[in-house]
């Protein structure tokens, strides 16, 4: 937090994963009044977060976790009702529930705006897959890296969506599979190599 101040970035809103759903996180995040939004983990059987999972519709409350007498916390929980139309073979009441602090962000709309986090980690996922592996420990290298490796994901989607898509009623039809990603790098691979002849031997000479 302290490297943040120094370059004077303001945190407008922290998506967190259910790994950090703890007393210790949440109260450390609510001291230093930081925005945030995290799923919180389904607890007790048929107690506990469990217990609230009853109702038809969305709506908000609040809830305390006491792990002892020196290590508990309260904060608001907003739980999300979705009806799964067989989609993935889901029917029925679905609850997703966060725990959300100082979110400026419509009860309605909330799973759709928690939904951006997994957008952020595919765009990881991509990049990671056409990023140059090096042991260079130069910052500014490996920042290129990952820059170039971010072009690249662009690129590659900018192509899907102008020319291998087409328009249809309510959204754009986008054949994915038919030009992975890892085919537009095997496909630049080998344009190189054609352009710059890699050396695949040598040859010691002779006498």
């Amino acid at each position: 937090m302290a490297e943040l101040e120094s370059l004077r970035i303001n945190i407008k809103k922290l998506y967190l994963d259910r790994g950090f759903f703890n007393t210790s996180v949440i109260r450390w995040l609510q001291a230093l009044d930081i925005p945030f939004l995290m799923p919180a983990i389904k607890t007790g059987k048929s107690a506990g977060i469990k217990q609230l999972l009853k109702e038809k519709k969305s709506y908000k409350t609040t809830y305390t976790i006491t792990r002892s007498l020196d290590d508990s916390v309260t904060f608001d929980l907003w739980i999300i009702c979705k009806y799964g139309k067989g989609k993935r073979k889901k029917h029925g009441v679905q609850y997703f529930i966060y725990v959300a602090y100082k979110v400026k962000t419509n009860l309605n709309y909330i799973y759709e705006d928690y939904r951006k986090r997994f957008g952020i980690e595919t765009s990881y996922r991509l990049q990671n897959i056409c990023r140059i592996k090096t042991n260079n420990k130069k910052p500014a290298l490996r920042l290129l890296f990952v820059g170039i490796s971010f072009l690249l994901v662009n690129i590659w989607l900018n192509i899907l969506w102008l020319r291998i898509s087409r328009k249809r009623k309510g959204s754009r039809l986008i054949y994915r599979t038919l030009f992975v990603l890892k085919q537009m790098l095997a496909f630049l691979s080998q344009s190189l190599q054609r352009k710059y002849q890699v050396v695949e031997s040598i040859y010691i000479p002779t006498g």
